[in-house]
């Protein structure tokens, strides 16, 4: 019997305004996809986004964790496990260590974190070292908060990641890093990424799976 998806969405559809950012859209991502979202400023990325990890819900069409509905009842534990990191993550007055810890206030998360070792090896292979740890994310660039951003998630260890253009505020090199921690990460596991882009260059580099293009999709 072949294994369901991790994630899909049947015939979902969004409005604004009273009327349709998109419609009719499916997504489909099994384990090993790496899959890309592209598509013009206004087209819905973000929001589709958010509509696969549950912090919205579809006006129209049904999103499936593992072949199953997902309920009201059933979204704490799917958001544990379908991660969106934004564009520009939340980060609270404190240290990196304190951000990274952040999601541990929520029982669903509990004991999920494996140790500081863990993040000092995610942080040195994006170019930081241990004592970013201590830094304070009052003082920290655009960049660094993607990569704060983007280390929290993987903490957790997630099913799916749909990353909402995490390499926007960083250079070549620190985008390298993250295209490599990230595709090795899908590659390690029964995982997959939604990758949002703008860099038609990145989207060749990490694609292997699904393309979807939300400029036609509307």
């Amino acid at each position: 019997m072949d294994q369901a998806p991790i994630l899909t969405a049947e015939n979902i559809g969004c409005r604004l305004d009273n009327g349709w950012i998109w419609r009719e859209l499916d997504v489909n991502l099994a384990a090993g996809d790496r899959a890309v979202l592209t598509g013009p400023s206004g087209t819905g990325k973000s929001l589709l986004l958010r509509t696969l990890c549950g912090l919205d819900c579809p006006d129209e069409g049904r999103v499936h964790h593992r072949g199953h509905p997902v309920l009201d009842q059933d979204r704490p534990r799917f958001r544990a496990r379908v991660m969106y990191v934004q564009q520009q993550p939340v980060l609270i007055p404190g240290t990196v260590q304190e951000n990274l810890e952040l999601p541990l206030r929520f029982d669903i998360n509990a004991g999920r974190i494996t140790g500081d070792g863990t993040a000092a090896a995610l942080l040195s292979r994006l170019g930081k070292s241990v004592e970013f740890l201590g830094q304070r994310a009052s003082v920290l660039s655009g960049g660094e908060g993607q990569i704060v951003g983007l280390v929290r998630a993987l903490l957790l260890e997630p099913e799916v990641l749909l990353l909402d253009e995490p390499t926007a505020h960083l250079d070549a090199e620190a985008t390298e890093c993250v295209e490599k921690v990230v595709l090795e990460w899908v590659d390690a596991g029964d995982r997959a990424v939604l990758w949002t882009s703008h860099d038609q260059a990145q989207v060749q580099r990490v694609r292997r799976g699904p393309s979807i293009d939300l400029g036609s999709a509307s």
